[in-house]
């Protein structure tokens, strides 16, 4: 009888281990993060942020993007959905869409208001350009919507679109220094936001001003500070130490989103809505996506070799350190679950490598399409190009069928004429890309991040280095592993140490979570998993 009961017992503790969940699952998205930046700057990291991750959770060393183009808010959709533009239907951060013949951006929903001390337009935004639903949806929809799901950026599209079409609430930074919302998601911000905004938080970072953290000779992994290849922030000299103050007299509370501090506001907004919507305090799992975003800005216009991006990773280290410790105090160290990543990698910078002697140039876009045009009126004396951006080239079918000419000849006379530019590696017509046949790497970049009723005609890539961007700083957009490749981190509830060095594919995380907290996958994703952090 003894036996009986030991056995039973073992067997009531492997079935309730089986049953249970993470209190709170919280994603974080690092901006332009490449997975190069975990190696280079290791030997200066502390033990208990990224180092804490990896050692103690499960990397995956070889993750990347598998669609162009590699922007923001594409990428936040594609970790969430699991799936890539040519599904969920965000294409880029804004684009031309011919079905509407106009431009519009990835948030904006002219229905909803601002929320909160912002602009009147820096609110107007909504999920409803989002065509699949994300794996906080799916959580929302599993729990009868009583699992609460919280989306936060400095970024509006890295609040709103990792939180999903059913979200509590997303949160973004405004030019005043608040944090807002739009009427999506309620009429009045939550009491806790409202005395945070009233706190005037950002400015006890901005008044401390920005010195390197560590003395300087620690920042050997990098360029020279003021060195030729960074840009200027708020056309301060490129040069350490920054007055923030004086940058915020001659802007506004913006300023800030191109500072490491960014990040640390962040990070205490997100430790107060963990307080005061007590996420992680009862059995049904709640989701918090968190997305830091100074990394991008200063990526942007300083550049990845420059000292101050290295600081901002040093930062960051200590900020999710001193966030995990917040996680273990308040939910419960193997009560939460935690993954990183980057919603897309970086370029060098072009001048940088040109200085170096690899024969590459950056590429002004609006040039390309000076061009296309001058091209189009040179060939058939009429202008018929109606936009290019995003790698995409727009023709105007309307005024091509007028004049009599047929489609599929302008399409390749305009072929002819960019394969003769020394920047375009490949130009892939719509029909190509829609029967892509798996056979061509690069085409099958394209192909996801094609969606028929809003991309172009044509779109080309860029050869290898080549950068639609200035001569400082850096940017990202294309299908090569310096844009494709970013870190991947769990940690956490149910999650095993270890490492892998196989290939493995941003849209496989949602799945993998949604298989981690057995619900439905979300509707676009193919649903191939991660088999590494499933296995127990």
């Amino acid at each position: 009888m003894k036996k009986i009961f030991i056995v039973f017992t073992i067997l009531s503790s492997l079935f309730s281990s089986a049953q249970e969940k993470p209190k709170l699952v919280v994603g974080i998205v690092v901006d332009q993060m490449k997975m190069e930046y975990l190696y280079r700057f290791s030997s200066d990291f502390s033990e208990n942020g990224f180092k804490r991750l990896m050692k103690d959770g499960y990397t995956f060393h070889n993750t990347h993007y598998n669609y162009m183009p590699t922007y923001t808010a594409p990428g936040h959709a594609s970790i969430y959905t699991g799936t890539t533009p040519t599904t969920h239907g965000i294409v880029g951060n804004d684009w031309f869409n011919k079905a509407t013949g106009k431009d519009m951006y990835c948030a904006d929903d002219e229905s909803v208001s601002t929320v909160g001390n912002g602009t009147v337009s820096e609110g107007k935004m909504s999920p409803k350009n989002l065509q699949s639903t994300t794996i906080t949806d799916e959580l929302k929809l599993a729990t009868n919507f009583k699992g609460k799901v919280i989306g936060m950026s400095l970024k509006d599209r890295g609040a709103i679109l990792p939180a999903g079409h059913f979200a509590d609430w997303a949160f973004w930074y405004s030019s005043t220094g608040a944090f807002i919302s739009s009427t999506f998601y309620g009429e009045n911000l939550p009491n806790w936001v409202t005395d945070f905004n009233n706190e005037k938080n950002y400015e006890k970072y901005l008044n401390k001003g920005w010195e390197l953290s560590r003395p300087k000779e620690v920042y050997n992994e990098s360029l020279t500070d003021n060195n030729p290849y960074e840009g200027k922030l708020y056309k301060k000299t490129p040069f350490f130490p920054y007055n923030l103050k004086d940058m915020y007299d001659n802007n506004d509370a913006g300023v800030l989103r191109s500072t490491p501090y960014g990040n640390n506001l962040l990070a205490d907004f997100a430790k107060i809505s963990i307080e005061k919507e007590q996420l992680g305090k009862d059995e049904i799992t709640d989701f918090l996506t968190v997305s830091f975003s100074s990394t991008d800005y200063i990526g942007h216009i300083l550049g990845p070799r420059s000292i101050e991006l290295q600081d901002t990773y040093l930062r960051l280290d200590e900020t999710i350190a001193d966030f995990l410790n917040y996680l273990d105090k308040t939910v419960g160290r193997g009560n939460y679950l935690v993954f990183l990543t980057a919603d897309h990698a970086g370029a060098e910078n072009v001048t940088y490598m040109k200085d170096n002697k690899y024969d590459i140039n950056n590429i002004n876009y609006q040039s390309i399409k000076n061009d296309l045009v001058e091209f189009s009126k040179v060939t058939y004396g009429e202008n018929l190009l109606l936009d290019y951006s995003n790698f995409n080239v727009f023709l105007n079918k309307e005024l091509i069928k007028k004049k009599g000419l047929e489609i599929s000849k302008v399409k390749e006379e305009f072929t002819t004429y960019l394969y003769k530019q020394k920047f375009v590696k490949k130009v892939y017509s719509e029909e190509q890309i829609l029967t892509a046949s798996g056979n061509d790497f690069y085409l099958n970049f394209i192909a996801n991040g094609y969606d028929p009723s809003q991309n172009g005609e044509l779109v080309i890539t860029l050869k290898p280095g080549y950068v639609e961007y200035s001569t400082t700083g850096t940017t990202h957009g294309s299908p090569y592993t310096y844009d494709t490749h970013v870190p991947l981190l769990f940690y956490g509830w149910h999650i095993k140490k270890g490492e892998s060095f196989d290939r493995k594919e941003i849209t496989q995380i949602a799945p993998t979570i949604s298989q981690l907290l057995k619900i439905t996958f979300p509707n676009g994703t193919k649903a191939e998993l991660l088999q590494e952090v499933l296995e127990k």
